[in-house]
């Protein structure tokens, strides 16, 4: 009964037998070298103990001014990160502001009900969800492309365009731009100085400019709190109620 089987037909079934013995050809993912730009960048403020934070406390001052005013004028503020719960406080005599995400809705101090995009969706606090579902790593625009850097973007569609220092590949700077109450708002941030806190490279020294449709406003940043993986007491992200 075998000799129906000719030596064409045996030698078809062992080249198939063959190559259904080869591993896959492994699927390369979009834009690896963005990728590996980022890997760089959360190695050089971490690495894993980036990744892994639990809680994130910063509590500093910051001297704002405006295009409408050229004087300083004072302010402190906290950011508190707990998983994908935060709370942003900036306190000033003129328009103090309080924001808090209780992990499903948000709620702000301010009238209206004006709300800030979530902070845990804009600049540093992205760069830990490297890796995570839904965040998309791009490379940045044509007219951003003499720098070294990437486009990281959120599931809701927030992004962030992130530039690294040549040598070290730490972040030295970031902006976006997002809309709030149908004005379009575009931010950016230089980084001046980190503090390894935990073995974490945390911004503690920045300036940052948001260009609104009606006015410019600078802030500069000073941390003089940095908290890694303290304890944080779900009591901080109340839901506060607008006014």
């Amino acid at each position: 009964m075998f000799k129906y089987f000719s030596g064409p037909f045996l030698l078809t079934v062992f080249s198939v037998l063959v190559t259904a013995a080869q591993p896959a050809a492994p699927v390369e993912r979009p834009y690896a070298a963005e990728r590996k730009l980022v890997a760089l960048a959360v190695a050089a403020h971490g690495g894993d103990k980036l990744r892994n934070i639990r809680t994130l406390v910063i509590k500093g001052t910051v001297d704002v001014t405006t295009s409408a005013a050229a004087q300083a004028f004072p302010a402190s503020f906290v950011t508190i990160f707990s998983g994908d719960k935060y709370r942003l406080e900036i306190a000033n005599p003129f328009q103090p502001l309080k924001q808090v995400y209780d992990g499903t809705q948000t709620s702000s101090s301010v009238r209206g009900g004006f709300t800030l995009p979530p902070i845990n969706r804009l600049g540093f606090p992205m760069l830990q969800q490297f890796g995570r579902q839904g965040f998309v790593i791009t490379p940045l625009p044509d007219n951003k492309k003499r720098r070294k850097g990437f486009r990281m973007t959120s599931p809701e569609g927030y992004f962030t365009d992130f530039y690294l220092d040549e040598k070290t590949n730490q972040i030295k700077g970031y902006d976006a731009s997002y809309t709030i109450n149908e004005r379009v708002v575009t931010t950016s941030v230089e980084i001046e100085k980190c503090r390894d806190v935990e073995g974490v490279l945390v911004p503690e020294k920045y300036a940052q400019r948001f260009d609104t449709e009606q006015i410019t406003i600078y802030a500069n940043f000073k941390a003089k709190e940095i908290l890694v993986n303290s304890e944080v007491p779900d009591a901080y992200f109340k839901i506060v109620e607008n006014r």
